[in-house]
């Protein structure tokens, strides 16, 4: 039995062969979860305003925002939230029922 199997919801009044009948069935999304997609996008333009926040320290931009780095700021928002939505993934993965073709052999 793989990761991607372990993770299914499995009802726990089911027997034993019901769950790996179940198991069977079953499948996480993987790279096509939305989460992972909207988490690595995230974190992309979190690391790219990150840089750009380090490296405009002294900038008249940031004396305007008082003083207040707003790329830098928003850069570290971005990376916690999109590593979040990674977590977020991992932690907790889509299960899609595998779909028998009916039309198979026919």
């Amino acid at each position: 039995m793989n990761d991607e199997q372990s993770a299914a919801p499995v009802d726990p009044t089911m027997s034993d062969s019901e769950k790996a009948a179940f198991e069977q069935r079953t499948h996480t999304a993987g790279a096509f979860d939305i989460r992972n997609v909207i988490g690595g996008l995230m974190a992309v333009y979190g690391v790219i305003l990150t840089v750009t926040g380090l490296f405009t320290e002294s900038t008249p931009e940031v004396a305007y925002a008082d003083d207040y780095n707003s790329n830098l700021i928003a850069g570290i928002v971005l990376l916690v939230v999109g590593v979040g939505f990674v977590v977020w993934a991992r932690l907790r993965p889509v299960v899609v029922p595998v779909q028998k073709d009916d039309t198979a052999g026919r």
